[in-house]
C-alpha cells in the first residue's frame, strides 16, 4: 500500500492507474533547474507583511487563542477580539511603513548563514502586495512605504548568489470575489470568476517582473472553492510554465479532478517538489518515493510572522537546527528556516543569533551539507550521514558515551572506511573493521575512535573515506537452537 500523508488515500500497489484529465504536468525533473534545488542544502523563508506591525497583538491585548498564528491575525475572532476588527486590519497599510528594511542586509545575512534560497512573502492570506501589483489596489504603492519590495528582495538575494522563491497565497480575505466554498449563486459564480482571472494576473505579473526569481512557492490552496477550480489550475499552470521555463513548482499549487491534494488519484507528484514538509520531516527515506522535497520550519513552536511576545514558548537554537538541517540532507531534502522580521523590518536579535552560529558550522561542515545526499546504509544513533560517492560524512549529535562511533556494512559492501577524520579541524582519527561475528547478521563493523579530548559543544562531522573493501565475513558455525 502506498499512503499520501496529506490526501490519506491508500493505493494498493497493484491498482491499475484511472483516467486523469487533470493530473500531473510533470515528471521527475533533472534539468539544470532541478539539480540546482538539489544542492541547495539550506533556506531562508521570510514572513513580512501588515501583520508584522502588530507581532500577535493589538493595543497590549495578545490574539493568542483568537488567531493561528501572528500572521493569521486579521482572522481573529472570539470574545478577545477588538470590535470591528478586520476593518480595523484592513487599514493598517495607510500605516505600512517599514523604514529600517535593507534587503541587502538581509540578503548579507543570509549568505552568512549558508542559504542557498530564500522564499519571500509576496502577499499573504490578507491580500496585501509587497510589490505594487497593477491588478489591486491593496499594495505598498498604497501605503507611506511606496517601494517595491518584492523588487528589492529579489535584486538583493540575486546579487548575493541566493536563488529567489516567490511565496503567494491564494486565499485572499481582501478580494470581495473570493470564496471558501464552492459558489452556488449567479452572483457568487461571477465573483469568483473576476478571483481566478485576478490571481492569474498577478501570478503572470509576478514572473514578468521578477525574471530572476526561479519558483513559486504556494498557499492557500485548501478551500473547497479552488479545489472544484481543477481545470482553471491546471490551465494555469501549463501557463506558468509556458511563460518561464525551467520554473520551479512546488506540489500545493493544485489538485486533480478527484480532490487529491499534494499527489493526483495515482499517486504522481503535482509538481517539481513535495511542498508538504512544513514543521514536519519524514519518518524515513523510502516513504518519500524518489520525490524531492524541502522542509519549511519555524524558529518558535508556530509563529511564522513576528511575535512580538514569546516568553513561555520555545525557540530554536542553532544546534537544533543543525540536527534538523542534516536530518533532511540525509533524506535528499533541504531546510527552509524562517526568519519574521518586525514592522519596520528588523530581524530579532535570536534570528540574527541563529544565523551567525548556523552560518559558522554550515561553512566550517559545508562538504557534508550541500553536495552530500543520501546514504543506503543503517542509521547511527550518533547522528546523520551523508555521503558524495567517495566520501561518507557522520555528522554526530549525540556523542557515544563508549568513544566508540559504530557502523553497520553490507557484507557484499565493496567500498568500506579506509581513513577518518574530522571534518572541521582535519584531525585523523583510528578507523577499525571488524566481523562481531553475530548469528545470522551477514554485516561488517566499523569502528571509529572519537578521542576522549575532543571538547565539542555543538555537532561535529566525522569525514570517511572510501576504498576497496579489505575485510569480509568469515565462516561461522551456526547456532543450534
Amino acid at each position: 500500500m502506498t499512503t499520501s500523508l496529506w490526501t490519506e488515500r491508500a493505493l494498493p500497489s497493484d491498482r491499475q492507474p484511472i483516467p486523469l484529465r487533470f493530473g500531473t504536468q510533470v515528471s521527475r525533473r533533472d534539468d539544470e533547474a532541478m539539480q540546482r534545488f538539489r544542492r541547495y542544502g539550506l533556506g531562508q523563508f521570510i514572513h513580512f507583511g501588515l501583520y508584522s506591525i502588530l507581532g500577535g497583538e493589538y493595543q497590549g491585548v495578545s490574539a493568542a487563542g483568537g488567531s493561528a498564528a501572528p500572521e493569521w491575525i486579521r482572522a481573529w475572532s472570539g470574545p478577545t477580539a477588538p470590535e470591528g476588527w478586520q476593518g480595523t486590519y484592513d487599514r493598517l497599510n495607510e500605516s505600512f511603513d517599514p523604514a529600517r528594511l535593507d534587503a541587502r542586509a538581509w540578503a548579507r545575512q543570509a549568505k552568512r548563514m549558508g542559504a542557498r534560497y530564500v522564499i519571500f512573502t509576496t502577499k499573504h492570506h490578507d491580500g496585501f502586495a509587497l510589490w505594487p501589483s497593477a491588478h489591486s489596489d491593496y499594495t505598498v504603492r498604497e501605503s507611506p512605504c511606496g517601494r517595491d519590495l518584492v523588487g528589492e528582495v529579489v535584486d538583493a538575494y540575486t546579487a548575493e548568489g541566493i536563488d529567489v522563491f516567490l511565496y503567494f497565497s491564494v486565499l485572499d480575505w481582501h478580494h470581495p470575489g473570493y470564496l471558501r466554498t464552492v459558489p452556488a449563486t449567479d452572483a457568487e459564480r461571477a465573483g469568483w470568476q473576476d478571483f481566478l482571472q485576478y490571481t492569474r494576473a498577478q501570478l503572470l505579473e509576478l514572473l514578468d517582473r521578477y525574471p530572476a526569481a526561479r519558483g513559486l512557492w504556494f498557499d492557500g490552496t485548501w478551500d473547497a472553492s479552488w479545489i472544484a477550480s481543477h481545470e482553471f489550475t491546471h490551465a494555469l499552470e501549463a501557463e506558468l510554465r509556458a511563460r518561464r521555463p525551467g520554473l520551479i513548482i512546488g506540489s500545493r499549487f493544485r489538485n486533480d479532478e478527484h480532490g487529491a491534494r499534494h499527489f493526483d488519484s495515482n499517486g504522481a507528484l503535482l509538481g517539481d517538489y513535495e511542498q508538504g514538509w512544513e514543521r514536519k520531516l519524514p519518518a524515513n527515506f523510502e516513504m518519500l518515493g524518489g520525490n524531492d522535497w524541502d522542509c519549511v520550519m519555524t524558529i518558535g513552536p508556530n509563529a511564522w510572522g513576528w511575535l512580538r511576545d514569546t516568553r513561555g514558548q520555545y525557540q530554536k537554537t542553532a544546534d537544533d537546527l543543525v540536527d534538523l538541517l542534516m536530518r533532511c540532507r540525509s533524506m535528499n531534502g533541504n531546510l527552509v528556516v524562517n526568519f519574521g522580521p518586525d514592522g519596520l523590518g528588523r530581524m530579532t536579535a535570536h534570528e540574527d543569533e541563529i544565523a551567525e552560529h548556523l552560518g559558522a558550522w554550515v561553512a566550517a561542515n559545508a562538504d557534508a551539507v550541500y553536495d552530500a545526499h543520501h546514504v543506503d546504509l543503517d542509521r547511527t544513533g550518533a547522528g546523520w550521514l551523508t555521503g558524495d560517492g567517495d566520501r561518507l560524512f557522520v555528522t554526530v549529535v549525540n556523542r557515544p558515551v563508549t568513544g566508540i562511533l559504530r557502523l553497520r556494512f553490507p557484507a557484499g559492501a565493496e567500498r568500506m572506511p579506509i581513513s577518518a577524520r574530522l571534518l572541521d579541524s582535519g584531525r585523523d582519527l583510528p578507523v577499525r573493521l571488524t566481523d562481531i561475528g553475530f548469528d545470522l547478521d551477514d554485516a561488517l563493523y566499523c569502528d571509529v575512535s572519537i578521542p576522549a579530548d575532543l571538547e565539542a559543544e555543538h555537532a561535529f562531522v566525522i569525514e570517511l573515506a572510501l576504498g576497496e573493501a579489505s575485510a569480509s565475513v568469515g565462516d561461522r558455525i551456526d547456532a543450534w537452537m
